[in-house]
Order: C-alpha cells, then sequence, then structure tokens
C-alpha cells in the first residue's frame, strides 16, 4: 500500500511560483507506473493537471503546458511540481496520486483519474 504526502502549497501573487512534493510516506510505486498530479477547484470538475510515467514520459494539460513542470528525484521517491507564471485560475486543491502504467498512456489521466489507486490528501494553493 502506497501513502502519498503533498506538501508546498500556500498562497501566491499571480504571476508567482510554487513547487509542490508528493512523497511516499510508505511503500513504492513499483517499476510500473503512472504518477500524476490532479486539481480540484470549487465548482468544477477535477483536472488533471500533469502525469508522469515510469519511463519519464511526461504529459500536460493544455491550461498549463509550459508553465508547470514535473520532475522525480528516485532516492527520495518523490515527485515535485514546479509551478511558474501561476494564474488566479490555477488555485485549486492540488493532489498527486499513483496508478497502473497505462494510465498516463491512456490519457486516463486527464479524465479524472478514476484509474489511479492511491492518493494523497491533497496541497491547497490559492492565487491572488
Amino acid at each position: 500500500h502506497v501513502q502519498l504526502v503533498e506538501s508546498g502549497g500556500g498562497l501566491v501573487q499571480a504571476g508567482g511560483s510554487l513547487r509542490l512534493s508528493c512523497g511516499s510516506s510508505s511503500g513504492h510505486t513499483g517499476r510500473m507506473y503512472c504518477m500524476a498530479w490532479f486539481r480540484l477547484a470549487p465548482g468544477k470538475e477535477r483536472e488533471g493537471v500533469v502525469a508522469l510515467a515510469s519511463d519519464s514520459s511526461t504529459w500536460y494539460a493544455d491550461s498549463v503546458k509550459g508553465r508547470f513542470t514535473i520532475s522525480q528525484d528516485h532516492a527520495k521517491y518523490t515527485r515535485y511540481l514546479q509551478m511558474n507564471s501561476l494564474k488566479p485560475e490555477d488555485a485549486a486543491m492540488y493532489s498527486c496520486a499513483a496508478g497502473p502504467y497505462y494510465a498516463c498512456y491512456s490519457n486516463s489521466w486527464r479524465h479524472g483519474g478514476s484509474d489511479f489507486d492511491f492518493w494523497g490528501q491533497g496541497t491547497q494553493v490559492t492565487v491572488s
């Protein structure tokens, strides 16, 4: 069982930056996996922001392309989401999730994340 813990959220002015972290507090995702960041804003559906496969392939939602970057530190079982040029519409609860490898390639991550087995508790991002 994988436990994911996010951190790094907070209040930032529009145009500013934040770096979110997603660590595995226990267990690990195995050799073949898909990690993704999702966000949920009031009144909206959960949106996939970015996905990272175990082969290091990445996918980004059009709304964040060029501004957000996902990376990982294998030794620390930690994934990072660097968010630059933040906009008010980026404000949301951000959660990381882990799922099977195909969840990246099937674009499942773009559609709410139903294929993802493990979720963190989320970290709030507020953009003023």
